[in-house]
């Protein structure tokens, strides 16, 4: 007879709970303008070294002992830049979870949550992480880790106060309270809104502060328990949200109509105020977060004038700027203590200390439907990326690269004709019934109103020059007959959000 406990005359081993780190990244970084945009956020770009701060994330959360591979709850219409990044660091097999739009950690939390809780138990251990913060002491984050792990085992749900270094009035604070009979945890005496300077620098002087790093782990049957006797409407909404959501080899798409109907609430507000099972445990690993151009200036300086500078940049009887070139040269003569980046299509100018108010000028941008707000001129795809060279009435020309065995979805357009010219690799063309094969300095030609596709089958990019022209270019002239990525026809889609 098969028994599904062990006999009492036998001893039993402790087998610690499974961690699932869950990677939160569905930000958008809009104080990182103009280098963050809606389409490539922050949290996927290279600020900090060759990897994302994405990727950085990822892969310390692999570096944690007895946990899962990770789950990347994200933006829809990040999903092919998640997979991407993922695959480039050597990450393969994460579940990823996509949201229909941003609707704050709460309901993000509660929809994994459920879902480890379906997938492994309601004694897995979830660890909540944003994906767009700098570690630095990888070895003291993972302590951190064991101990909050400790700590949620027992039945609370662990926040990591961060030790703070400055008088920082951009973060919440924490006070701990009494000491927890469980391994360096502390009770949590209060959680402190975004102090201001004044406020800001008492907390630092006193003792038991720290910064609320927005980090949680927890057992998610606990959890779960507290969300539905606090917030019942965002486990039921989130609840459902996961068991309608679309499934496919790529991971699972939130229903957007249950998604929708959760409140659009912070996870801080949702439970971690309310419940009385919370516990601190302190970290001290040269965390922070990378929300505004301020943590850059935190850097080393580059030169003895505390100036922090990236790419081509030239300085004159200039002092204490921080300088981001990307596409050009730039050159500062007699400026201090301002912030300057620039990109192919917009340049930001800033004094230092009014950093945290660029999100101000991107809401007007947004209010007047600038595209420099949603993306960048390279626009990636999960066939590769193109970027607009020129644009004018009647014509627009794009560099557009397509990666090896890769392919655009077979499609038309109403109001354009396409002249394509391919400068590497070889391209199998697709125009109405033929198909056919071209190389480097050929070229062909797509009328108006004609099905066609373009695909790579050799071995290396493909990369060409598309000349449009017609009397209407936006993106959103696309109408879909079928796509290898389960994209849908997006005809109605604003033409700076549309794709090829």
């Amino acid at each position: 007879m098969f028994m599904d406990t062990a006999p009492s005359s036998m001893p039993t081993a402790f087998h610690p709970p499974l961690i699932v780190p869950v990677l939160l990244a569905g930000g958008s970084g809009t104080r990182l303008w103009p280098l963050s945009r809606e389409q490539h956020p922050k949290q996927f770009l290279p600020l900090l070294g060759d990897n994302s701060l994405f990727q950085d994330t990822a892969l310390r959360a692999m570096a944690i002992d007895g946990a899962s591979k990770p789950i990347v709850i994200g933006s829809d219409n990040h999903r092919f830049l998640i997979e991407e990044q993922l695959s480039a660091v050597g990450i393969r097999g994460a579940t990823v979870i996509l949201e229909p739009e941003g609707r704050n950690t709460a309901p993000a939390g509660a929809a994994v949550a459920h879902h480890i809780a379906d997938e492994y138990g309601p004694d897995a251990l979830v660890f909540l992480m944003a994906a767009d913060h700098a570690i630095s002491d990888q070895a003291a984050f993972l302590r951190a880790v064991q101990a909050a792990s400790a700590t949620a085992a027992q039945g609370y749900i662990a926040t990591f106060g961060i030790a703070p270094t400055r008088a920082e009035t951009g973060y919440g604070w924490l006070r701990a309270g009494a000491r927890l009979g469980v391994t360096g945890a502390f009770e949590v005496d209060a959680f402190i809104e975004k102090p201001d300077a004044k406020t800001a620098a008492q907390l630092l002087e006193a003792s038991g502060h720290y910064w609320n790093g927005g980090m949680f782990l927890f057992r998610s049957g606990h959890f779960l328990a507290e969300l539905r006797r606090l917030e019942p409407d965002i486990y039921l909404h989130a609840q459902e949200a996961l068991q309608r959501g679309h499934r496919d080899s790529f991971g699972i798409t939130l229903d957007a109509r249950a998604f929708r109907a959760c409140r659009n609430e912070s996870i801080d507000y949702a439970v971690m105020e309310k419940t009385d099972r919370i516990a601190l445990v302190p970290l001290s690993a040269g965390w922070d977060d990378v929300g505004s151009w301020s943590y850059l200036d935190r850097l080393p300086a580059s030169d003895d004038a505390e100036n922090h500078v990236r790419g081509d940049v030239v300085l004159e009887d200039a002092h204490g700027n921080l300088v981001y070139a990307n596409s050009r040269l730039v050159t500062l003569l007699g400026v201090e203590d301002h912030i300057v980046v620039e990109t192919d299509d917009a340049i930001l100018i800033a004094p230092k200390t009014r950093a945290q108010e660029v999100k101000t000028v991107v809401q007007r941008l947004r209010r007047s439907q600038r595209s420099e707000t949603i993306s960048h001129r390279r626009v990636y795809r999960p066939w590769g990326h193109y970027e607009t060279v020129a644009l004018g009435e009647r014509f627009q020309v794009k560099r557009i690269s397509v990666k090896p065995g890769h392919k655009l979805s077979l499609q038309m357009h109403f109001h354009r004709s396409e002249h394509w010219v391919v400068v590497r690799g070889t391209a199998r063309v697709t125009c109405g019934e033929r198909t056919f094969v071209i190389s480097e300095d050929q070229s062909t030609y797509i009328p108006l109103g004609n099905t066609h596709r373009l695909e790579n089958p050799g071995k290396v990019p493909l990369e060409l020059i598309e000349v449009q022209t017609g009397v209407y270019l936006g993106e959103d002239d696309i109408v879909r007959m079928s796509d290898a990525y389960g994209r849908t026809e997006t005809a109605t889609a604003p033409a700076s959000t549309a794709s090829e």
